[in-house]
């Protein structure tokens, strides 16, 4: 699979090779046919055209995938509708967990870091459901567990 750097690459030289070529097609015409009275700048305007509508179906464009930390944000972000509220969520879970949802620090488990057997064996979902709850019920809100976090290393 391309990646944008060669997606790019490999579409440049397609255009060099299709100016350079048509460049010299056009320079070949116009000097066996006398006749032939076009500007050079209708000459440059047609190749440029030409070269960008051949060249266009030389890209390649991939879709976006998505990855599991990013669906999970994505559900995390739908629970917690205020955006400041979710961003302090967010640092939270990447601070204890990087979004892996099999981390694992001594006895504590999952995105939150909880210490249930129970909250290890959940999908990433309701960790996230769990964490929400634990927080509200200790801090009252995800940005007093961040501050609280950011002075003691931990929630």
């Amino acid at each position: 699979m391309d990646n944008l750097w060669t997606t790019r690459r490999n579409f440049v030289q397609v255009i060099h090779n299709l100016w350079i070529y048509l460049t010299h097609s056009v320079r070949f015409m116009l000097s066996r046919e006398p006749v032939c009275r076009c500007s050079s700048q209708r000459v440059v305007k047609l190749m440029l055209g030409v070269c960008l509508f051949l060249g266009s179906f030389a890209i390649n464009v991939q879709p976006a995938q998505a990855s599991d930390a990013d669906m999970l944000r994505l559900y995390a972000h739908s629970r917690i509708v205020n955006y400041e509220q979710f961003i302090c969520l967010s640092r939270i879970i990447y601070k204890e967990s990087r979004w892996n949802v099999k981390a694992k620090n001594g006895s504590h488990f999952g995105l939150g870091q909880m210490r249930s057997q129970h909250y290890r064996n959940l999908d990433g979902y309701r960790q996230i459901d769990a964490t929400i709850r634990y927080v509200n019920v200790r801090y009252g809100s995800m940005c007093n567990a961040w501050r609280f976090h950011e002075r003691h290393g931990h929630y």
